[in-house]
């Protein structure tokens, strides 16, 4: 079967075309819906390449009695053959002939990203020397991968020459050369890199700016780009990661941003330049709230374990401190029995809080008794197929609530008697 005519090679600005079905293969069945894939002799649908989704729209064909039939194009791949593969929800017979239509809004944002991403890879490469090695366009925003160091300090000079380049509506061009000449360019360093196939190149232009080798979709003129935005920058392993937006998408965002502006300024009653001040102060009075509010649960804790040792007295010379609560919280479980067992002599703490299906437990003993803590828990637990532990005098474990009661009897058996023969 012989590959489809690519019209989008030619004209990335064609929105419908006539065509006849080439080939049809049903690709999967599932719960009595199959998923099809139809070949076109003609298309101007992109397949998801070199980090550029694909385009979707739909098929339509008409009945011998003039009734139309529409068949949404979910996504378009190209196989190892060269063939472009249409998934469609319903086939369609083999010599059908049908109209395409694109989904121009997704197209012509697609067009935008990627010709955006190529000024901008151009820019990164001639101002830092920082190639692109890849680039994604995603739903929201776009990623172009660099090699090499730190750019923030330089994202915004890039993202203004980036626009003013925007701005003067460069042409950008589609021609295709011999692979001869394509590589001779390369060695002339007048291509950034070839890809590994033969016949034709097609190579993207962006006049004085960019020469590409690329079977994307483009803009015609970078004034078509519509602006582009940095979102910012992150360090992956080959490099630094730069986001970004053209367009409208980059009118939405800028839109989003200003709206969150506008929502902190009145919920910080402040103007909009003050905002990063506002912010700062609530981060420092969130800091000394929390010392504050540790300093409260100390002292509450202190006075806790104060009441416990007197409600619980020794006997026997051993004082086991035994509390269940509901919802209580278990970092302050853990500061409460290390205080009590740090403050009060022969003294063995057992809590457990339950918060929603998990119990969270405790296990702590003062320092004169000798026994580990972290061997009874972790054996106890593994009576009960879980796993825990800890140190000599403090052990902490989580364990299902429908399990703790069965939990706290071995712990309490393995007190009593390590206890015992301790003495």
């Amino acid at each position: 079967m012989t590959a489809s005519e690519r019209l989008y090679y030619n004209d990335s600005f064609l929105k419908s075309f006539p065509a006849v079905v080439a080939d049809v293969r049903e690709l999967s069945r599932s719960e009595g819906e199959s998923v099809w894939q139809i070949a076109l002799d003609r298309t101007a649908f992109y397949p998801t390449s070199g980090g550029q989704p694909s385009d979707t729209g739909l098929l339509r064909a008409w009945s011998p009695g003039g009734t139309s039939l529409d068949i949404p194009i979910d996504s378009v791949e190209e196989d190892d053959g060269g063939q472009v593969w249409h998934f469609v929800r319903k086939p369609l017979a083999l010599g059908t002939k049908v109209d395409g239509y694109i989904d121009w809004e997704r197209r012509f944002d697609h067009m935008q990203q990627h010709t955006g991403q190529h000024l901008l890879s151009a820019i990164f490469l001639r101002e830092l020397n920082a190639p692109t090695v890849s680039f994604h366009l995603g739903d929201t925003v776009s990623t172009i991968d660099l090699a090499g160091g730190p750019i923030a300090h330089r994202l915004e000079a890039i993202e203004r020459l980036s626009n003013q380049i925007i701005g003067e509506d460069r042409p950008v061009s589609v021609r295709k050369v011999a692979r001869a000449e394509a590589e001779a360019m390369l060695a002339a360093g007048e291509l950034r890199k070839l890809p590994e196939r033969t016949g034709e190149i097609r190579l993207i232009e962006i006049d004085g700016i960019d020469r590409n080798a690329c079977g994307g979709t483009h803009v015609r003129s970078t004034g078509q780009i519509g602006g582009l935005l940095l979102r910012g920058t992150e360090k992956v392993s080959r490099g630094v990661r730069v986001e970004f937006v053209c367009g409208q998408r980059a009118v939405r965002s800028a839109r989003a941003d200003a709206t969150i502006l506008s929502q902190l300024t009145t919920a910080l009653s402040a103007a909009a330049a003050d905002v990063p001040a506002a912010v700062e102060r609530l981060k420092a009075d969130t800091r000394n709230a929390a010392k504050e509010r540790q300093r409260l649960r100390e002292e509450l804790a202190d006075y806790h374990a104060a009441r416990l040792a007197v409600e619980v007295p020794i006997e026997y010379n051993l004082r086991i401190v035994d509390r269940t609560w509901k919802d209580r919280d278990p970092e302050y479980c853990k500061l409460l029995a290390s205080r009590l067992t740090k403050a009060a002599p022969s003294t063995i703490v057992l809590f457990c809080t339950e918060v929603a299906e998990t119990a969270f437990v405790v296990l702590s003993r003062s320092l004169d008794f000798n026994f580990e803590c972290g061997r009874i828990l972790r054996e106890s637990l593994a009576q009960l197929g879980l796993r825990g532990g800890g140190s000599p005098d403090f052990a902490q474990g989580e364990v299902p609530v429908q399990q703790l009661s069965a939990l706290r009897t071995a712990i309490l058996g393995a007190v009593q008697k390590s206890v015992s023969e301790s003495r």
